[in-house]
Formats: C-alpha cells, sequence, structure tokens
C-alpha cells in the first residue's frame, strides 16, 4: 500500500465506540497498563543515522561544508531538513534549500538498500498485535523516505496510524507529532510509551509527558537519560525493556 494512501486511510473519522475502546485504562495492581506503543522510525527502528550521515556530507561538501560523526550527532540527528539546512547554509533560498533537501533524501534512499530492523523490533511488534496494544509510527521522515522505508523494511501493513511531520507543519523536538498520535488513538500520555534515539524526538516525547524509552544508536546511554528518557537500551532484545513489558 502506498504511504499516502495509509494516511488518508487511517485519517478517516473514528466512530464513538472506537474512540471509547482505545480509551480504555486497563488497571493492573493499580497502575495503568500501557495501550499503546509509539515508534520513532530513524535510528530506532533501523540504524539509519550511518546513512544520513554520508548522504548529508555528499550534499553538503558540494558547497564546502564537511561535517564529522560528531557534528551531525549533536547538531542534526533527528532534526527536520530545513533547519539543518538553514543552519548550515544560510545563504540559500528556500527554494534552493528546498530542492538540497530533496537531493539528500534521494541520496539516502539510494544508500539504504541494505537497511534492516534493529534486533527485536518485530518480536516487539508481534508482541503488541498479540497483546491488542495499538502502534503508531511518529516521524520527521519526509513521505517520500517514510514510505521508501516501511516498504523496505516490509512494515507498510504494521502501524495503525503513520505520523508524519510533514503532514503537521511542525516536527519534533515539538511535541505535537507525539499529540497528535495520542489524539489519535483517544488515548492520555500516561497510557503510552514511546522508543526514541535523538534528542529533538526524546524532547518530542518527553514533552508530550510520554513515558519513553531511548535507543542507543546515535547517543549515549547517559545522554539519553539527561533528556529524561526512562531507560536507554541497545536494541529490542534488552531484558529491561521486557521485564517492563511483562
Amino acid at each position: 500500500m502506498q504511504l499516502r494512501s495509509l494516511v488518508h486511510r487511517i485519517r478517516q473519522p473514528r466512530s464513538p465506540s472506537a474512540n471509547l475502546r482505545y480509551s480504555e485504562v486497563k488497571i493492573c495492581e493499580g497502575e495503568t497498563v500501557f495501550a499503546a506503543i509509539l515508534y520513532d522510525l530513524d535510528g530506532t527502528i533501523a540504524d539509519t543515522d550511518p546513512v544520513h550521515f554520508i548522504a548529508w556530507q555528499d550534499v553538503l561538501r558540494e558547497f564546502g561544508v564537511e561535517i564529522d560523526e560528531t557534528i551531525y550527532k549533536q547538531r542534526m540527528s533527528g532534526r527536520t531538513n530545513p533547519p539543518i539546512i538553514a543552519e548550515f547554509l544560510p545563504q540559500l533560498t528556500s527554494a534552493e534549500g528546498e530542492a538540497l533537501g530533496d537531493r539528500k533524501e534521494a541520496r539516502f534512499r539510494e544508500l539504504a538498500e541494505h537497511l534492516q530492523p534493529i534486533a527485536g523490533f518485530r518480536e516487539l511488534i508481534d508482541w503488541g498485535k498479540q497483546h491488542s496494544l495499538k502502534q503508531a509510527l511518529v516521524t520527521n521522515a519526509p513521505r517520500e523516505n517514510a514510505r521508501f522505508m516501511l516498504k523496505l523494511l516490509k512494515l507498510d501493513q504494521v502501524f495503525d496510524r503513520v505520523i508524519l511531520a510533514d503532514d503537521l507543519g511542525i516536527g519534533k523536538p515539538d511535541p505535537a507529532p507525539y499529540n497528535h498520535a495520542l489524539m489519535e488513538f483517544g488515548l492520555n500520555p500516561n497510557q503510552a510509551i514511546a522508543f526514541e534515539d535523538s534528542p529533538s524526538g526524546v524532547r518530542s516525547a518527553v514533552a508530550a509527558g510520554i513515558s519513553t524509552i531511548g535507543i542507543t544508536s546515535t547517543q549515549t546511554p547517559e545522554t539519553l537519560q539527561g533528556l529524561g528518557v526512562r531507560f536507554a537500551i541497545a536494541d529490542f532484545t534488552a531484558p529491561e525493556l521486557w521485564a517492563l513489558l511483562q
């Protein structure tokens, strides 16, 4: 299914009964049980950042701008393209910046054909389905990249909602993408958990009031913990994650 049609399908109005079903708070030993899992895409579901880093190196080099991994992790990872381009190439017009962003993403897609989901991700998806949890993708990725990645990873039929910053007109670190996901499911923040790898993504989820688990594909555990994650893990096989879920 094309992402555009997928997004159209999932944005159809929900019936009142559906809202009530999504809004139910399950209680176990006096604690709220999670009703939804919200996932970032880049760096969380798949380790895309090394590919994005190379793509940015390639396009910025055309302008004599060199970046290293530290610059990428601290100033670029998880952000949308317009503020990145405005910071590194302020001389470009809006149209020139948009064209550069399109070239960068096309380069990313050329380099990304080998990517696979991070270890344990498919098992978590299956676990969520078995427990009737709602699952959503919440991403700053441009539409074409999101569509490409979902198809590449064979995830285009997996999520109940796909929330794109492009559709909202505002991306992470603003909490709007996560607030929108909660609204779509009719849930409160304490009924969901989020998985994020980047500072901007963690700030977004935490600001939305969602319990957030960090994925250390791009940042150290200490960095993510300093931003407010519940804990940080290398991948979805981590024992502490499954202890939380079980």
